[in-house]
């Protein structure tokens, strides 16, 4: 096809990728086929095929291009821990509603398939990171500012406003409310790891 002649390399890679991301995330693992990615980058099967041999491989690597590139939160610096905190859930609240639904709903059939979870999908989706989640910049910082006390950031409670909000839009399918995400930073982590005054 012209477009597999124009599109060599890291390019291909791309196009492919982003094709398989976009199937996955509008058909679900389900429908999920090499086909309908192959018509949706404008290429023919044995391309994919070379270089990802399974559908699930396939859909992997859509699901770590995408943490890669799409999936970047930043870290705002508003000189208040709680104000940055409550941004960074915002901005993941808003773009990864749809990665939620995507894990809890529509990729039932790849964990049969696969004997694997979504908690080991969601690893294998922060493993492709390749800079710091921006919570991680906001908290480090505020542990500078002496803001938090860095004695009881145990594993899981610096995990758990992520925790809280994954729940929230797993239960709901939708960006958090503001409220919810106020309630999070507010009444839950906040007062769990603020130095004692």
């Amino acid at each position: 096809m012209a477009g597999e002649t124009r599109r060599r390399g890291a390019a291909l890679e791309e196009a492919l990728l982003e094709a398989a991301w976009e199937e996955l995330t509008e058909v679900g693992y389900a429908r999920f086929t090499v086909e309908g990615v192959a018509a949706r980058a404008g290429t023919s099967r044995p391309v994919i095929y070379r270089r990802w041999p399974q559908r699930a491989e396939l859909a992997i690597a859509a699901v770590q291009h995408f943490s890669r590139s799409e999936a970047i939160v930043e870290a705002p610096d508003t000189g208040s821990f709680r104000d940055d905190l409550v941004a960074v859930l915002k901005d993941v609240s808003g773009r990864r509603s749809a990665l939620i639904t995507l894990f809890s709903v529509q990729m039932g059939e790849y964990f049969a398939e696969t004997g694997s979870s979504p908690a080991e999908l969601r690893e294998q989706f922060l493993a492709a990171r390749q800079r710091p989640f921006g919570f991680d910049r906001v908290l480090d910082r505020a542990i500078e500012r002496g803001e938090v006390d860095p004695a009881k950031l145990t594993p899981r409670v610096r995990a758990l406003p992520g925790d809280l909000l994954r729940h929230e839009l797993l239960m709901t399918l939708r960006p958090a409310s503001e409220q919810a995400i106020a309630e999070i930073v507010d009444e839950i982590f906040l007062p769990l790891v603020r130095k004692a005054r």
